[in-house]
Order: structure tokens, then sequence, then C-alpha cells
């Protein structure tokens, strides 16, 4: 954030220039006041993002002229300036808001340094603020679509237990809204102006996981030029939700659960324990049950993050939600893509009652989206929902699909060239409802990016045809 503007106050005009070349040289924008009121002015006139103020100012106290200063930008960090014998003054300039203070005269690296983390926090509030207003937005429990008994119920559960800080665990297939239940929980809670961080576990290299959960020290390992707090920080006083938990490598699952039992860790390369106040939710699709049986998965890291489970029911179990559902995700599509389309006609609307949906409420958005893109009329007809195209681009149904798939008599194939036709089928029509939307797809399919492009490499099917025909 080097081209952060700074404003710097003190009636010292030798002290100004300092740290004028000092700050310039840093790469900052600095504008220099040597009065209150000139400070005051510029203030007004411009936004900064951080302020230097002299404790000591000739005309004024500089605890007033912070003061004044949050008056017109509140959110701007103030960093005091003193002497060794007013740092009584600068400590109670810190209750009353300053960010932190140095003594005088100062060292200019420590200068910089203290800069850097005053806009690194601002910038993180500024973000977390930001977080919390979409939040309040979209993962509310009133915008949560859940006509059905099932979630009714569900959602009155989340309510009661949102007040606790006891683990809560998440279970449910791909698309179902793990994530959408941890933000609601949070948003519920006592922690709901405190920051919402997330991880997907199985989107991190293991070499990587254990830095991003607990941070590293600068120098701990090849890369590490800077010490970074990890997620348990971040998260302190509010929610860390870890998603796919089960995908987590057995070597980090022991660091994890000495987190969790004693709320304290050591970063990479660290000898000093961190404390933090976190409420933890997990998810996961696996059957963590059937993972420690198998021994991928640790037992006692199980019953510890098992305190409260929440089973998310697939949308092929709650089928009544379909059309609120439908209407939801068709404002939302149809207000991102700026094209007016009215609804579904009942035949369409009949296809989506009638479907399996193993791709859950993710499939069904993505089926929506294509469906919008694709209408010509401001209502969504049959013929554009549950299509795809073979290979030779003629329209094709998921019925036709299946119907080239299962032999007929005198043309079996092995079992081999069947499961890697129908693998082919598959990732064909995935990717032409996605648009050629590879992240997405692979979302779907309960695939990691990489091995869902491994398996379009064996079936020589390359993204951007299906980029192009969308």
């Amino acid at each position: 954030m080097n081209s952060a503007k700074i404003l710097v106050v003190d009636d010292d005009k030798n002290l100004l220039e300092l740290a004028r070349a000092r700050l310039a040289g840093a790469g900052y924008n600095v504008v220099t006041a040597s009065t209150n009121e000139q400070a005051v002015a510029v203030t007004k006139d411009a936004s900064f993002d951080l302020a230097i103020v002299d404790l000591r100012l000739a005309d004024e106290d500089g605890i007033a002229l912070m003061e004044k200063l949050h008056a017109v930008n509140p959110e701007m960090p103030v960093v005091i300036l003193t002497g060794h014998a007013s740092v009584e003054g600068a400590v109670e300039a810190m209750k009353r808001g300053a960010y932190t203070y140095l003594t005088k005269p100062f060292d200019p690296r420590e200068l910089i340094l203290q800069i850097g983390r005053a806009l690194e926090s601002r910038q993180l509030a500024s973000e977390n603020q930001r977080l919390r207003g979409l939040l309040k937005e979209k993962y509310d429990f009133a915008n949560i679509v859940a006509k059905s008994d099932k979630m009714q119920s569900l959602l009155e559960a989340v309510s009661r237990i949102a007040k606790s800080d006891s683990t809560v665990y998440i279970h449910g297939e791909s698309g179902t809204g793990k994530e959408l239940i941890a933000k609601a929980l949070h948003l519920a809670s006592d922690r709901k102006d405190k920051p919402f961080i997330a991880i997907n576990c199985a989107a991190i290299p293991e070499t990587l996981l254990e830095s991003e959960l607990f941070g590293h020290e600068k120098g701990a390992y090849t890369g590490a030029v800077r010490s970074t707090k990890g997620l348990f920080t971040q998260a302190h006083e509010g929610t860390l939700f870890l998603d796919e938990i089960g995908d987590m490598p057995l070597t980090i699952q022991v660091k994890l659960l000495r987190a969790l039992e004693e709320r304290q860790f050591y970063p990479v390369g660290s000898e000093k324990p961190v404390s933090v106040d976190v409420r933890v939710v997990v998810a996961t699709k696996k059957d963590l049950v059937e993972e420690v049986k198998q021994g991928t998965f640790r037992e006692d890291l199980f019953y510890r993050i098992h305190v409260i489970p929440i089973l998310l029911p697939p949308l092929k179990d709650r089928i009544e939600d379909v059309p609120h559902l439908v209407d939801h995700l068709l404002k939302k599509i149809c207000q991102q893509m700026k094209k007016p389309v009215m609804g579904l006609t009942p035949k369409a609307m009949q296809k989506l009652m009638q479907h399996n949906w193993p791709g859950n409420v993710r499939e069904l958005e993505n089926i929506l989206e294509y469906a919008v893109t694709m209408t010509q009329k401001d209502v969504v007809t049959d013929d554009l929902i549950l299509q795809t195209k073979t290979s030779n681009g003629v329209a094709a149904t998921e019925e036709a699909i299946q119907s080239q798939l299962l032999p007929t008599p005198g043309s079996f194939k092995t079992l081999k060239e069947a499961r890697a036709q129908f693998e082919k089928a598959y990732l064909t029509r995935l990717l032409q409802m996605c648009d050629g939307k590879a992240t997405r797809a692979a979302e779907i399919a309960g695939k990691y990016r990489a091995d869902f492009y491994d398996l379009l490499k064996k079936h020589e099917i390359r993204v951007a045809d299906f980029k192009k025909s969308a």
C-alpha cells in the first residue's frame, strides 16, 4: 500500500522535512502541516490514509488535534510522536484512539514499520466492514431460501446454537450450501461484528496449509520474507470456517487438534505460543466416521469437532424448495446479466422438479444461468432446461446421452469401456452446462481442479471448445 497518502503534523520544521524525505523515499505521498489549523483544513480538503501527529504542538495538544482529525475521518489511524518525558501522555493518546506512538528522536525504519502495520490494520478493518455488510445482505436468515419442513427445522436449530461458542460440524453434499449456513451462524452470533474467515482445506497444498492456518515467522522457510499472521489469528474474536476438513492431511490434523483444545498454537518457525479466542465451524461432504475407520482422519479430532452436528439435506430430498430457489436465483442472475426474464414456463419448471439434482443448488444455479443466457424470450422454455450438446454440436437431452451409453443386445462393451464412455459424456455435458468454466465444473463434479484437468486430458476434451461454443 505504498501509494498511501500520509499527513505529518509537527511544529518542528526540521522534523517535517526529515519525515517528508523518509516517507517519500519509501514511496508514500506526504503532506505536512505545522499548525493545528493547517492540519484540520487539509484533512477536510483531502482524504488521508494515516496521520503522524506530535503530542506537544505549539498551538494545541496533539490528543485534541487527533480527536478533531477523527471527527473528519474516523477510520484514519494516527501515530503519535512524543518525547521521553511525555510517554505517559502518548499512552493516554492510545487509550483515546491513537494507533501507536514513537519516541523522538525516532528510528526511521521503525517509523516505516509502524506505518505499514497501521495501514494494513486499517485495510483489514475496512475489508471486514465491507464483508460484514455483504454478509448481512446475502446471508442473513431472512435471505436463505428454505420453505421445506426439513430446512425450516434446520434453520430453527441453527438459530438456537448461534449464540453458543461450541464447535459446529456441518455435513452435506457439494452444492448444498454449507458455507451459507456457516455465515448465517456467524451473523446470528455475538461475534457478528468480528471477522468471518473461511478456508477450503482441500484447495491448499499440504506444504502451505500449516502456514495459512497458524502463520509463520520471517525466515521460517524458503520464501518467507516477512512474518505473516495465520487465519486463526485473523479470526480472533470472530469465526473461523474450515471447509472440506475431511481433506486435511494427518500431519496438520495433529496441530489443529492441539489448537482447538488449548486455543493457542505456535506459528511456523516461532517459539512463542499465540492465544486466540475463535469460534470454529467445520464442514465436509465426506463420511468422517468411515474416514476414521480407514485411518485417514484422526478419531480424537473427529470427536473434538463433532460437537454440534448439522446435516444439510440434498436438494432431491427437499424438492419443494426448487420453485422458491428458482425465483430467488433467477432474480439474481437476471440482475447480474441485466437481462429481463420473467420466469419459467410450466413445462420447464416440471423438468426441474423431476430432476435428481446430483449437483444440488449449485447445479440449479448453473442450469438457470445457461438458460437465461440462451433464451431470446422473456421466459425460459423447457428446451433450454437440462440440455447439452454432443461432440458434433447437435442438441441432445440427458436421456439421449444415457441411451447412448446403455448397451443393447449384442453390443455389450467391457465395464472399463462403458465407464470411460460415460465419464467422457458426463464431462462434456458438465462443461457445456458451465459454459467452459472449469473451476465451477470441477466443484460440481466434486473434484480438485488439478484432478479435473487430468480427466479432461485423459478424454482429450478441450475447455476452450466449450468457451467458444458459449
